[in-house]
């Protein structure tokens, strides 16, 4: 993005939140902090090298912040900096119109199971803010 020009604000958000897994990973964080496995087994058919790449472009362009925390099992967790907060908005208007051209084709939830037989779960389309009650 550095040294870019942008002609209008549209072209700036798409350069930084296109992409096919930009937007779902976002989804997934407005939801809350989750660490990365948590993330992984939320999109199944992204490579760990794609939610890798993604991740870090992510937090360099400020919309994600990755935190890693010591203890007795080091990890690291994700969240929204206020903003990729900002984005909410934006990625729950892609929501209706997804579920209607779902709907459309006749298509059924991607919604697998892993190998426990749990569901996994899918991004909510709602958006109601970091202090929403669900």
């Amino acid at each position: 993005m550095a040294g870019r020009q942008y002609w209008c604000p549209v072209e700036l958000t798409v350069d930084v939140v296109g992409g096919r897994w930009k937007p779902v990973i976002l989804a997934h964080l407005k939801e809350g902090v989750h660490r990365y496995g948590e993330l992984r087994r939320r999109m199944p058919a992204i490579s760990e090298k794609m939610l890798t790449q993604q991740l870090r472009e992510l937090t360099t362009d400020g919309l994600v912040h990755r935190q890693a925390l010591d203890g007795r099992v080091p990890h690291v967790e994700y969240r929204l900096t206020p903003d990729g907060e900002a984005l909410g908005p934006a990625l729950t208007a892609l929501t209706p119109g997804a579920n209607a051209e779902r709907r459309q084709r006749g298509s059924r939830s991607r919604r697998r199971p892993d190998a426990s037989g749990v569901p996994r779960r899918e991004c909510r389309g709602a958006y109601a803010g970091p202090a929403a009650v669900s």
